[in-house]
């Protein structure tokens, strides 16, 4: 088996979500090995099944081969080339489906979002401030929906320049469809990327997930026009998550679409009106900065997260929320392949049963239950891992962990 199929397959298997993808691998060296070690890991409450059961070879050969057959092809944690920004992220995909020029992942970005029923003035003003983004020589990312996303991948190829479309289907699933010229455009000029399969129509489910992607990949994030319970606002959230900066463009008052984006600036967003307002909070220089070793294998490096990117904000939010997931697993991964607990050993049962009483519905950074518990770290993150495997804990975006529903979905 192939690496990339090897990779693929993994992150295929259900329940096997980016953070378990990655501790797996760490745990077992290998995407091949991880796989083998499947069968004799515990499977989910209620999913009709004893053991976890990743896709056949054979439909991840097709998958592969229908992938290359439209121009495509795949990134994964284990290809040198992976968008770094996106690496330092501690629940990057495992692997990225791409349309384009791949390299362009790793140029110096900035997100661009908001609503998708724009106002006009809304629409204008991120079509300007796209252009002025390449201009001043930064790639636009943002996720092909109507409205502001629209807007910016307009506004960027306008000038010639780069643009970054992170979309929630399969790369052969355009969504809306009225963005299927737009999409083929982005994907001759710049790069279209998603985590999904092809075939996958996206669903409420799937726009998380694409909104992590633009969340990650750049050095920051702008945000015009949200409501207050947009989906915008899910970006906004893993942008601070991640260390990356946050900006808003202000709106009126008297307009829905701009409470949300109102609200980020008054927990500490950086106000936003030209690029002149975005240039002195970001670092150019990181495209020139390695933030991994590019690995010929997996080495314990590849999940040893650096410092988080860009300046850190201000206000309430940097206070509540600007600690990065990755503190979350900040623990050497060496130690946790050294110390892990087998499922018959006492020691390990007693750890379960602790770390169940300590969790709740309510999510709790990792950190945070370290401390409330007499284990260390690298016991916690394994069982933690386990607990994830078996669907009792779900792992969220910031490094935090709940328990799964009694008879939850898969993770």
């Amino acid at each position: 088996m192939s690496s990339l199929a090897a990779c693929l397959r993994l992150a295929r298997t259900d329940s096997v979500g980016p953070r378990t993808w990655r501790r797996l691998v760490e745990r077992y060296h290998s995407p091949e090995a991880a796989l083998e070690a499947l069968p004799h890991l515990p499977a989910g409450r209620g999913r009709g099944r004893d053991t976890l059961c990743p896709p056949p070879l054979e439909a991840i050969h097709q998958e592969i081969e229908a992938t290359l057959k439209i121009g495509g092809h795949f990134l994964t944690l284990m290809d040198p080339a992976y968008p770094p920004l996106l690496r330092d992220c501690p629940d990057a995909p495992p692997v990225l489906s791409v349309l384009g020029d791949a390299s362009a992942l790793a140029k110096p970005g900035i997100g661009l979002v908001g609503a998708r029923n724009a106002s006009a003035h809304g629409v204008r003003l991120a079509e300007s401030l796209a252009t002025e983004m390449v201009e001043a020589g930064l790639a636009v990312i943002s996720g092909l929906a109507r409205g502001i996303d629209r807007a910016a991948h307009r506004g960027a190829l306008h000038r010639k320049g780069l643009t970054i479309a992170a979309i929630a289907g399969g790369l052969d699933c355009p969504y809306p469809r009225e963005n299927t010229d737009l999409q083929a455009e982005i994907a001759e000029k710049g790069v279209v990327v998603t985590e999904a399969p092809l075939g996958t129509l996206p669903t409420a489910r799937h726009f998380p997930r694409r909104n992590r992607l633009i969340a990650g990949l750049g050095l920051g994030c702008v945000v015009i026009e949200a409501a207050i319970h947009s989906g915008t606002l899910i970006t906004a959230k893993l942008v601070v998550d991640y260390g990356r900066e946050l900006f808003a463009v202000p709106g009126s008052p008297l307009d829905s679409r701009c409470r949300g984006s109102n609200n980020l600036l008054r927990q500490g967003a950086i106000l936003t009106e030209s690029v002149a307002d975005i240039l002195p909070h970001i670092h150019l220089e990181a495209e020139d900065r390695v933030l991994f070793s590019a690995p010929s294998s997996v080495q314990p490096s590849l999940w040893s997260a650096p410092a988080a990117t860009g300046a850190a904000m201000h206000g309430p939010i940097a206070q509540n929320q600007n600690k990065t997931a990755i503190q979350a697993a900040s623990v050497p991964h060496t130690e946790v392949v050294t110390h892990m607990l087998p499922n018959s050993d006492m020691t390990g049962q007693t750890v379960r049963e602790k770390l169940l009483d300590l969790l709740s519905f309510t999510p709790i950074p990792v950190d945070d239950l370290v401390r409330h518990c007499q284990f260390s770290a690298s016991t916690v993150l394994t069982v933690l891992t386990e607990l994830e495997l078996s669907g009792s804990v779900s792992s969220l975006p910031g490094g935090r962990v709940v328990l799964a529903p009694p008879h939850g979905k898969d993770g």
